[in-house]
Formats: structure tokens, C-alpha cells, sequence
């Protein structure tokens, strides 16, 4: 659906897993071995992965301005909280956040939106504003203000709904 690249970084890890759930047609990656392979999972851990990709998904429509259905985008701070991380120091003397146990997705999620954080691209991984798509994306516009993961797609659909709405509640030119 996206046509943009990929996030930077650990962001990449994030925008993959909210990108797990085709919105439209209900295809949910997650169901299926090699999807569940790709982060890592058990079917046991798909409940707990599909509640973080939502609770991450709603903070890419909130990074992007959308209105977040549901439940609040700080519904991701417990999720994380879970996932406990610490600080640690490399041999280079450079200080690093790493999980602080076994590396779960959680865990991995929480120490990718720690770094993105610390570098001011966290706010740039949005969530697409067309409702049947909530695609995640990162957002390397100049002024960090696209609404659509795809302007040639979601974003004309959008811009033609709006054109055919204005015309058809237009009065008729006389002829």
C-alpha cells in the first residue's frame, strides 16, 4: 500500500508491525507463520503483539493529528512499561538503552521508540488519515505534515471524494 521507504532505524521494526494489519480487507500478517516469525512470535504472543500494534498504531494517528478511535494513545505507556529497559555503556564510552531482560517485541519496541525519541523522529512514524487504510508511515516531508501513506493512492481518493462531494452540492451553472 505504502510507496514511501521504510523508517529509519528501529522505527523500521515499529512501522512493520502496526503495517502487520491490512485495514481494508482484514489480512492480519500476524496469523500466519511467516508473519509471526518475522518479530519473532509464538501464537501464544499474538494477543499481546496485536494489542502493542494497536496501541502503537493509535499514536501514529495521534502523531499525525487524527483523531484516535477508541482508546487513548497513552494506553502504549503501560504496554511499555512492561518492558522494562536500562541504560548501558558500550566500550566506546557511548551510552545506549537496552532491554532489561530477555529481548521480547515489547521490549524491542520500547528501546527502538526510547532511541527515536532521543533523536526526534519518534513524532515523524504517523499513521495514514484515510480510514480504510491507518497504514504507518514515516513522514520526511520538509514540515512533517502529510496525512496519507501514499498521496498517488489513499491521498487522490481522498482529494477526489472531496472534489465529486463539492460539486455534487454545488448548484448547476446556467446554461
Amino acid at each position: 500500500m505504502n510507496d514511501r521507504p521504510p523508517a529509519p532505524g528501529g522505527l523500521a521494526l515499529v512501522e512493520a508491525l502496526v503495517n502487520t494489519l491490512d485495514v481494508e480487507t482484514g489480512a492480519d500478517q500476524l496469523d500466519t507463520p511467516g508473519g509471526r516469525a518475522a518479530f519473532r512470535l509464538t501464537e501464544a504472543d499474538v494477543p499481546a503483539a496485536r494489542e502493542l500494534r494497536e496501541a502503537l498504531r493509535d499514536a501514529c494517528l495521534a502523531h499525525a493529528g487524527h483523531p484516535v478511535p477508541g482508546r487513548s494513545p497513552a494506553a502504549l505507556d503501560s504496554l511499555l512499561a512492561q518492558a522494562p529497559l536500562r541504560v548501558t555503556v558500550t566500550d566506546d564510552g557511548t551510552a545506549v538503552l537496552r532491554p532489561a531482560g530477555p529481548p521480547t517485541l515489547a521490549s524491542r519496541i520500547a528501546e527502538a521508540i526510547a532511541a527515536a525519541a532521543a533523536d526526534g523522529t519518534w513524532a515523524r512514524l504517523k499513521a495514514c488519515e484515510a480510514r480504510t487504510c491507518r497504514w504507518a508511515y514515516y513522514d520526511r516531508s520538509p514540515a512533517a505534515r502529510s496525512r496519507w501513506c501514499s498521496m498517488s493512492v489513499c491521498g487522490a481518493r481522498t482529494k477526489m471524494r472531496t472534489y465529486r462531494a463539492r460539486r455534487s452540492s454545488s448548484p448547476e451553472p446556467s446554461a
